[in-house]
């Protein structure tokens, strides 16, 4: 048996219903897939606005740090004061005028103001316990009768929160005093509106009065943590200026005693050369044997070389005049003449001449620079002073203190043991006070390397620097540098060595690391 479709009025065959033109919004889905009710996503804003509201109330989170030792026990002696005068006025307030029981009146008096104390170190404890005393209050106020009386906050009680919202926009975060206020204009707005009779415009004036101390101790707050941070930062980049200086003044002695050393394998390395072609009669071990020292002192001037373009920077790139020693000590003095500052020298006997340097190189480039350096503050800080420079040497630098066995102390000075010879050169660069009152300094530029780089220099040495302020005004540097003893002769150790043609042996040009500087 078949079965027909059914059809419609018209004899066709009959068609489902038509559907809406348009339907709902899709709402958004759900972690697991499902569709969510816009109920359901307001009640999850709620409940996350009430989550953050939480968070900023809660007194778990320990407040800015506030003032300590004086600043802290001035807070103290204000809070006390405050509350010897709230409580007595809170409690003669509402069992006079208001007609609750002393001992309502009482109670309320000690958890309106009371609280103040805390909050010198827990205000938002305190705030907690001062809402909630407010709020009984304003409730148990409309179980009195009605009258002119302020309502819902009383006078006293509105004094004590005011000095209560100090506390917490010095101390509390943001978020913390924004939730504060917004929890006081809710419950003003809330008892004024539910009980319209009784209020008399005391919940606005709350209201507009603890947003603005809010509103400015918390400003005042972050100013004071924006200076801190803003201290905080000067002392780390005065430490990193510093640090940066000393590295600065280490590359630009590393420099100069590579100028040193290079020299003296510069000499190392011609001697060696040269040796087959002066010194007749080498046997062929002894010639490969000086081939073998000038090549590897080669490879060393190569590798100083090396180790110069890693120190130097960009703007002393072109350096090459040779390191200045003792004998260019006058030209230095002359120069702080032209400058300003009448400058006295006075050079022992036998240091300053160019023939014979019987001073180390090092030696002579470390008192040459802590003498500029030296002049250099004086013209900077002391335009117009006199100054005085002496270099002397004391003691035999045959004669090693101590017991006077030479041999244990030349190996513990080798080892830096710290046992000293008795030949030490004594620096001394002392200035008088500048002449008329302190004006602004002749040079206001410089690196600012001056005492951070003696202290390196005489350390590099093994010596000691003394410096410090006179009691005329002047000041006073003072640098003792030990001196080693002086190397054995070579006429009591090879007689070959001190023929003529060794002594003419020429010296090479030292590679060096400064710019020829001004005559």
């Amino acid at each position: 048996m078949s079965t027909s479709a059914p059809t419609g009025s018209s004899g066709g065959p009959a068609h489902e219903p038509a559907r809406p033109a348009h339907s709902a919004s899709p709402t958004p889905p759900t972690p697991d897939g499902a569709q969510t009710p816009p109920s359901s996503a307001s009640a999850q804003a709620v409940r996350r606005g009430l989550r953050t509201l939480h968070a900023a109330l809660s007194p778990s989170a320990s407040p800015v740090p506030g003032p300590g030792g004086r600043g802290r026990r001035v807070a103290y002696v204000l809070a006390f004061a405050l509350v010897t005068v709230l409580i007595p006025v809170t409690c003669v307030q509402l069992s006079a005028e208001y007609g609750l029981p002393d001992a309502i009146a009482v109670s309320l008096g000690f958890a309106q103001a009371g609280p103040l104390v805390l909050a010198v170190t827990r205000p938002l404890r305190a705030w907690w316990i001062v809402i909630v005393a407010d709020t009984v209050c304003a409730l148990l106020l409309l179980l009195t009768p009605p009258g002119e009386l302020a309502w819902p906050w009383p006078p006293a009680a509105i004094v004590g929160y005011l000095a209560l919202c100090v506390a917490l926009g010095l101390r509390e975060r943001r978020s913390t005093l924004v939730a504060v206020w917004s929890v006081t204009l809710v419950l003003s707005l809330t008892l004024g509106f539910v009980v319209q009779h009784r209020g008399d415009g005391t919940n606005v004036l709350l209201s507009v009065l603890s947003g603005l101390v809010l509103l400015i101790c918390g400003a005042v707050r972050e100013r004071g943590d924006a200076q801190r941070r803003l201290a905080e930062q000067e002392t780390i980049s005065e430490a990193e200026r510093a640090r940066r200086t000393l590295l600065e003044e280490r590359a630009r002695i590393a420099r100069e005693l590579h100028d040193v050393v290079a020299h003296h394998m510069s000499v190392i390395t011609v001697q060696a050369d040269s040796a087959p072609y002066r010194l007749d009669g080498l046997p062929d071990a002894a010639r490969e044997e000086f081939g073998s020292i000038a090549e590897t002192a080669r490879e060393s001037l190569s590798e100083m070389r090396r180790l110069l373009g890693v120190l130097r920077s960009e703007e002393n790139g072109g350096e090459r005049a040779p390191q200045p020693g003792l004998e260019r000590l006058g030209q230095l003095v002359e120069a702080t003449v032209r400058a300003g500052v009448p400058t006295e020298l006075a050079v022992a006997d036998g240091l300053s001449v160019p023939a014979g340097p019987r001073l180390p190189q090092a030696v002579q480039v470390s008192v040459y620079r802590i003498v500029q350096e030296a002049l250099a503050n004086v013209v900077r800080h002391a335009p117009g002073a006199s100054a005085r420079v002496s270099v002397t040497e004391s003691g035999d630098r045959g004669v090693h203190g101590g017991d006077g066995d030479g041999d244990r102390a030349d190996e513990a000075a080798g080892d830096g043991g710290g046992v000293e010879t008795s030949a030490a050169l004594t620096v001394l660069v002392v200035n008088g006070p500048a002449p008329g009152p302190a004006g602004p300094p002749l040079e206001t530029t410089g690196t600012g390397h001056g005492l951070v780089g003696m202290r390196e220099r005489v350390r590099l040495i093994g010596g000691t620097l003394d410096t410090g302020p006179l009691p005329d005004g002047g000041f006073r540097v003072a640098a003792r540098i030990p001196l080693p003893p002086p190397a054995p002769s070579a006429s009591s150790n090879s007689p070959a060595s001190s023929t003529p043609a060794a002594s003419s042996t020429p010296s090479a040009p030292p590679v060096t690391g400064k710019d020829p500087e001004p005559s």
